[in-house]
């Protein structure tokens, strides 16, 4: 059979595991909910960032957008652009006017229908021209339609536009007159863009089709491009565990461009790791703890219980010497006080039991010294009788007879008697007393059938009926003894009543109290402490004067049957 742990090493376990458990579980909880919470705020702020991003970009296509209906409107740019005629001045005034704060990052350029610059906010060496049969002029929208905006083909390419955009003029009639350009080079997106996505992000615009448009570092968006569109036509989303990079994506929609955000993961696989490593540093540093403060708090508490243990079987195998030292004053060492109080009565209680023991063989033995005495006077008086019948006395034959009797049931082993042989013994004595007194009293007892196998201590009724006629009917002429026996609510009440001077008051007041086995009334003291000590102290005499005169002397007792005698 396996044996189980013993009580110190599993409060040991216990504490261990009370102590770790929830250090580590927080320790646990505490780095996932910070995990999570700082990723929470990096989401959130990208989505910031990527909103104030957007709402650059929003700025500055609303501005182009006005700048072309402003420019649709002027009459001073058709004549310019048909060669009606028009002062470059007054055009260039019209042109940049219509800029307004938009040219400070993009340049915006008048272009006449076949495909020639004229006038231009940006200052170029040379004459440009852009084909009208493809690229940006080629299905210029009109007014109201929304302006088309085509993307660069080399990124890195800082020099060249970036974004152009184009809008066919109109003048009276409806009749085209020419086309306004609006070019978006690097520098322009950086003063555009600059501050609106956070220092330690990289923010990359991408075409429709996911072709890099501009970043501040041209090469990344080059090489960034093609993994991220890989990654959303396999469906995997922007982000890669395997990079240290948290990706943000929004569609602007005025210009049809992505805006990426790329932020630094907030952790990345080392600084995992290193958390790791903490929270494990950490995780060992509180087992030592645990472990040491564990060994240091068992070994303060067991080691008054391990005294006990020992003292306690110390006292299994009869060693009531044994002493255990109480160290301080909490409750270990009121347990070994209490301990060695225990020890000391017990080693008292044995001391005693001896004694008792002792007392008690010299008591058999002097009573069964004294039961040679009775049986010697039983014969005597037996030899009495025949003698006193020989020489015809039959006063002194009876009295011998009743008194052998009477000595018969008292040096008997048995300590109850019924209540018909109590009777028995009691008209014994009290034939004595007759020829004693020469018949001046009468005596009748009352015993129901139903109550006469009663058992009850032997010799309880001859000392009431004693001191009813030595002291009740002292002095009484024509006196009377009676004695009743009733059952009520299961106790036996057995009452001596005499009509004599009857009993002082301070006795005739219900319950028998005594003083001590002095005085006279010794068989009233001796009947009482019987009754007391075989029932209890609801049980004894009860002691009153009659309505006429005369003692009324009571035995309360319990009805008790053959097998009902108590220990």
């Amino acid at each position: 059979m396996r044996r189980r742990p013993s009580f110190r090493r599993r409060l040991f376990a216990g504490f261990l595991a009370a102590s770790l458990i929830p250090t580590l579980a927080c320790s646990a909880m505490m780095l996932q909910v910070f995990r999570l919470r700082m990723a929470g705020e990096a989401e959130r702020e990208m989505a910031e960032n990527l909103a104030a991003a957007s709402a650059a970009l929003d700025a500055a296509f609303d501005a182009f957008s006005q700048a072309a209906a402003r420019l649709q409107d002027s009459a001073i740019a058709a004549r310019a652009l048909t060669g009606d005629g028009a002062e470059d001045t007054l055009v260039n005034g019209e042109l940049f006017a219509a800029a307004g704060e938009a040219r400070g990052y993009a340049a915006f350029a008048l272009y006449d229908l076949q495909g020639r610059r004229r006038y231009s906010t940006r200052q170029t060496a040379g004459e440009e021209r852009l084909p009208t049969g493809w690229g940006v002029l080629y299905g210029a929208p009109r007014q109201g339609e929304p302006m088309r905006f085509t993307a660069c083909e080399d990124v890195t390419d800082t020099e060249s536009p970036l974004l152009q955009g184009a809008v066919t003029l109109t003048g009276a009639g409806g009749r085209e007159t020419g086309y306004l350009v609006i070019s978006v080079y690097y520098a322009g997106f950086r003063q555009l863009l600059e501050g609106k996505y956070g220092a330690q992000n990289e923010l990359i615009l991408l075409s429709p089709y996911w072709r890099p448009v501009y970043c501040v570092q041209p090469s990344l968006a080059d090489a960034l491009a093609p993994s991220l569109r890989s990654r959303l036509l396999a469906g995997r989303g922007l982000d890669d565990p395997a990079e240290a990079f948290l990706y943000a994506a929004v569609r602007h929609e005025k210009s049809g461009l992505y805006l990426v955000l790329r932020r630094p993961q907030v952790f990345t696989a080392e600084t995992i790791r290193l958390l790791h490593t903490v929270s494990l540093g950490c995780a060992v540093v509180c087992v030592a703890l645990s472990v040491c403060m564990g060994l240091a708090l068992s070994r303060q508490m067991f080691r008054p219980i391990q005294r006990l243990r020992q003292g306690i079987g110390e006292v299994e195998h009869d060693n009531l010497d044994v002493f255990v030292p109480a160290e301080g004053e909490d409750e270990l060492g009121e347990l070994a006080g209490r301990f060695n109080n225990m020890v000391e009565a017990l080693r008292r209680n044995r001391e005693a039991l001896v004694e008792n023991q002792r007392e008690l063989n010299q008591a058999q033995i002097r009573m069964l010294q004294a039961q040679l005495n009775p049986h010697f006077l039983c014969n005597t008086l037996d030899t009495m009788k025949w003698i006193s019948k020989i020489n015809k006395v039959p006063q002194v034959a009876e009295m011998s007879a009743n008194l052998a009797d009477i000595l018969r049931f008292c040096i008997s082993p048995e300590e109850f008697a019924s209540l018909r042989r109590e009777v028995e013994i009691l008209e014994r004595y009290v034939e004595i007393q007759e020829i004693r007194m020469s018949g001046a009293f009468a005596f009748r007892v009352e015993l129901p059938e139903e109550l006469a196998d009663c058992r009850v201590p032997k010799m309880i009724l001859q000392p009431l009926v004693e001191n009813a006629i030595l002291h009740g009917l002292e002095g009484v002429e024509n006196g009377a003894v009676e004695v009743t026996v009733r059952e009520k609510a299961g106790m036996l009440r057995i009452t001596v009543r005499d009509n004599g001077a009857g009993l002082p008051p301070e006795m005739a007041a219900g319950r028998y109290r005594s003083r001590g086995p002095a005085g006279r009334h010794l068989g009233l003291y001796n009947v009482n402490t019987i009754l007391t000590k075989y029932y209890g102290d609801g049980c004894g005499l009860f002691l009153e004067n009659g309505p006429a005169g005369g003692a009324v002397v009571t035995a309360v007792l319990p009805v008790r049957g053959e097998e009902e005698n108590p220990c």
